[in-house]
């Protein structure tokens, strides 16, 4: 992905906290893969790369998404909503799989009378995707 200036980020429209929410959806199927969030360093090294980076709130740090399970997201177009609060990621997912879960998808669970149930499999055991560490 070229990025001749970076003017475009600052016509992002970023939250208090300096955020942005993205999707990762992909782009064979355009089904939602997963959400999460992106501050501007994040936003531009994702076009640089040509791959999804990504702000972690809990751990408050980039993450590159795949960095410990070598699930990376090729990212193919990079699009703004029309008020440029929300980022959408068209992706080829590496491995078929986006979730921590092991499975294809983070959303993952369906409500149906009253309660969430799991309507797609685990692909792979996560504990084969993050081994502990010794």
């Amino acid at each position: 992905m070229n990025t001749v200036s970076n003017k475009w980020l600052n016509e992002v429209k970023w939250d208090e906290q300096g955020l942005v929410p993205a999707i990762a959806q992909d782009a064979k199927t355009g089904d939602v893969l997963m959400f999460a969030w992106m501050n501007r360093e994040a936003l531009e090294k994702t076009a640089k790369l040509g791959e999804a980076v990504y702000w972690s709130r809990s751990r408050r740090k980039l993450w590159h998404k795949g960095e410990e399970s070598g699930h990376t997201q090729k990212v193919l177009e990079i699009r703004a909503d029309c008020d440029g609060d929300v980022v959408l990621l068209k992706i080829e997912q590496t491995g078929g799989i986006a979730c921590h879960t092991g499975r294809r998808s983070c959303f993952f669970s369906k409500l149906e009378e009253g309660g969430w149930i799991d309507v797609e499999p685990v692909l792979k055991d996560p504990k084969d995707i993050y081994p502990k560490k010794p």
